[in-house]
């Protein structure tokens, strides 16, 4: 089992935004589990946090940036790059303008800084997204397949029309050393002719030969790659930074045709749609669910779902489910024919799965199944018979990145028929 990893200390670059050409400073901080990538904007009031997530996307004009509100971070993509490529789940990145630097136009500034301030392995386990069925996106010529694998391949070709830059392919498998190796120092690039349009639309203000490669009509206007297939390279590594916005990472083998950051985006949009966790998706704010959305986060399925309806959910502190009891249900086929009783069992059951969905309902925990640790202070007050409409009321008493604690209560026309204390653990 893999284990989620932060840095162990901090570590900062400075330079200037590609496109805001704002000086900027980037500070790199530990975070603990199941933070994912947050950033935080230190410039301005209160310090707001946007976190590194699908949803935040507000542009995708020759970088990708993030944004709520009217708060935005610009230009991710390298930094999620980096975080990707080495294995790191959880950091706080703290910005003292809107942009990040571009440094040298590669993820490779922040790989040695981060590197520099050292992996720590954490104790929550990995939650890889695993691509079940191949998913694909095209547009305008370009595509983008994601196939299942057990590995994190990207297999990436490029095509321009030019004299310096033909065709280009590569296919690599992600890994922390593959990418500091052959993919991080890669540098952005663009062509001498995009230059005065990019400038009118207000981008690439930071821009110059030091951190991008432009690429003239007959040669380069830049000394010389780095290596030959550099080009390639960096379109891999923006596409690692991109898809680092499912906020886990990725077991595929995404294979691209000439994609850029739009098609990447929505790429990453669908394969969350299809595992249930699209922007649209927002059981994790709303303070009622019903049948549908509850088999969205909990596991169970008939006979075991126990669950009809949350009606009340107040924070991560509360919550307030119901079961309606009918003389359909299988196990009073046995318990008992001629006196139809729940199994007390099956009445911490319902309330232990009431307390699992506000945990599970948390993206960082969605696909995690939860176990019974411990059951205190359990006592069955009444019988609960067929006709009768259990509700149940779960207080949070503990909740860690794995643990769950709370106090069970279930009642049956304001009659309490069962309480407890009852201890999960996620895994």
């Amino acid at each position: 089992m893999q284990l989620q990893t932060t840095i162990g200390s901090k570590a900062s670059c400075t330079g200037v935004g590609l496109h805001t050409g704002n000086k900027t400073t980037i500070c790199f901080k530990p975070a603990d589990e199941n933070t994912g990538i947050k950033f935080i904007r230190k410039d301005l009031p209160d310090s707001p946090v946007v976190k590194a997530d699908i949803s935040g996307v507000v542009d995708t004009a020759r970088g990708t940036s993030l944004g709520k509100s009217d708060i935005k971070v610009h230009t991710v993509e390298h930094v999620l790059a980096a975080a990707s490529g080495l294995g790191i789940d959880n950091m706080l990145v703290e910005l003292s303008s809107n942009e990040p630097p571009v440094v040298d136009g590669s993820a490779l500034p922040f790989v040695e800084a981060l590197e520099g301030a050292k992996l720590v392995q954490q104790k929550a386990p990995r939650n890889f997204f695993e691509v079940k069925e191949p998913v694909s996106v095209s547009e305008n010529g370009s595509s983008l397949v994601a196939l299942p694998s057990k590995d994190f391949r990207i297999s990436f070709t490029i095509d321009y029309n030019h004299p310096v830059l033909n065709s280009q392919f590569a296919s690599i498998v992600i890994t922390p050393k593959s990418f500091k190796k052959e993919i991080a120092s890669a540098r952005t690039f663009c062509f001498l002719e995009e230059v005065e349009m990019l400038q009118k639309e207000g981008l690439i203000k930071g821009g110059n030969l030091e951190n991008a490669v432009v690429i003239g009509d007959e040669a380069l206007l830049n000394d010389k790659l780095r290596f030959e297939n550099e080009f390639v390279m960096h379109k891999i590594l923006d596409l690692v930074g991109d898809l680092y916005l499912l906020g886990q990472p990725i077991k595929a083998h995404v294979i691209s045709i000439k994609s850029g950051h739009s098609l990447n985006i929505e790429l990453v949009k669908k394969l969350r749609k299809i595992e249930g966790l699209d922007g649209g998706d927002d059981t994790e704010t709303k303070t009622s669910l019903n049948i549908d959305e509850i088999k969205k986060i909990l596991p169970h399925r008939y006979p075991f779902l126990l669950v009809d309806r949350i009606i009340k959910i107040e924070g991560d502190k509360k919550i307030v489910g119901i079961k309606n009891v009918t003389v359909n249900e299988s196990f009073f086929q046995g318990h008992f024919p001629e006196y139809p009783i729940m199994p007390g069992v099956l009445i911490v059951e319902a309330m232990a799965q009431v307390g699992g969905i506000l945990l599970l309902r948390k993206k960082e925990n969605r696909g995690k199944t939860p176990f019974f640790a411990k059951m205190d202070s359990v006592k069955l007050r009444r019988p609960v018979r067929p006709g009768d409409q259990l509700v149940m009321e779960v207080n949070v008493l503990k909740a860690k990145s794995r643990v769950g604690r709370v106090m069970a209560k279930a009642s049956v026309d304001g009659e309490i028929v069962c309480e407890a204390e009852l201890t999960s653990i996620i895994q």
